[in-house]
């Protein structure tokens, strides 16, 4: 039984097109209506019209509703919204499920780090751990067994590696984290076509030192964010 980390009250939806980088049109109940979209992803293999998709009422603002997911293999959903992606997380830390954060806690979020700012900062058993978290949501692989990211260029992206990078050279503990956010994904890689240099500065990364992981997770019809699997094969 896979464990349940959030419970959402989905409404299902159709895709019907993206309007520019937060916003898609859904078809709601024949109505077309405005979707806040939370990944700046391409997503072109999701977006298809007509397509369903699994919606979150809101309240204010330019839209009505945030896309969570788009169905995807068994009628489960590969959650898009990074927002959740990074609910479900850390509600697997909090719950001790995440094999290679053990006994490790959030001390921080959004942390000032150089010129940016990193997800977390974790409290280990070992001392402090930096931490960044990217979503891994295009599948890869002859059996569709590998998430990737990312999937387009990303110069924050980047950024974020080479903080990391600085941060272990200067003594200090730190990791990446990929949300696979898809069902029966087994392994993560990056996706060189979509940013070599990104891919490049991961195999610098560890070298230097960077632990690199990532787990897997998916959304049922019901609305249920399950744990897939609390750790992927890692490949970089």
């Amino acid at each position: 039984m896979k464990e349940v980390l959030l419970k959402l009250g989905v409404v299902p939806c159709k895709f019907v097109e993206r309007l520019n980088r937060f916003v898609a049109l859904v078809e709601v109940n024949g109505e077309i209506r405005r979707a806040l979209l939370t990944n700046t992803g391409r997503l072109e293999e999701f977006m298809i019209p007509g397509r369903k998709v699994f919606c979150t009422p809101k309240s204010g603002g330019k839209t009505d509703f945030v896309l969570i997911a788009f169905e995807d293999l068994n009628g489960k959903g590969a959650i898009v919204d990074t927002r959740t992606q990074a609910k479900a997380f850390e509600r697997a830390v909090e719950l001790g499920l995440v094999p290679w954060l053990k006994d490790c806690s959030i001390k921080w979020k959004e942390v000032r780090v150089g010129n940016s700012r990193l997800d977390y900062l974790f409290e280990c058993p070992g001392g402090e751990l930096y931490g960044e978290m990217k979503s891994a949501v295009l599948r890869g692989g002859e059996r569709g067994e590998y998430a990737m990211y990312p999937d387009c260029p990303t110069l924050r992206g980047r950024r974020h590696v080479r903080e990391l990078i600085e941060l272990v050279k200067a003594g200090k503990d730190a990791i990446i984290i990929f949300i696979g956010a898809m069902p029966g994904v087994e392994k993560f890689r990056p996706y060189e076509k979509g940013d070599p240099e990104l891919a490049r500065l991961l195999r610098e990364a560890k070298k230097a030192g960077v632990r690199i992981e990532a787990l897997s997770i998916s959304l049922l019809p019901d609305g249920r964010v399950i744990l897939e699997r609390p750790s992927l094969k890692v490949e970089v």
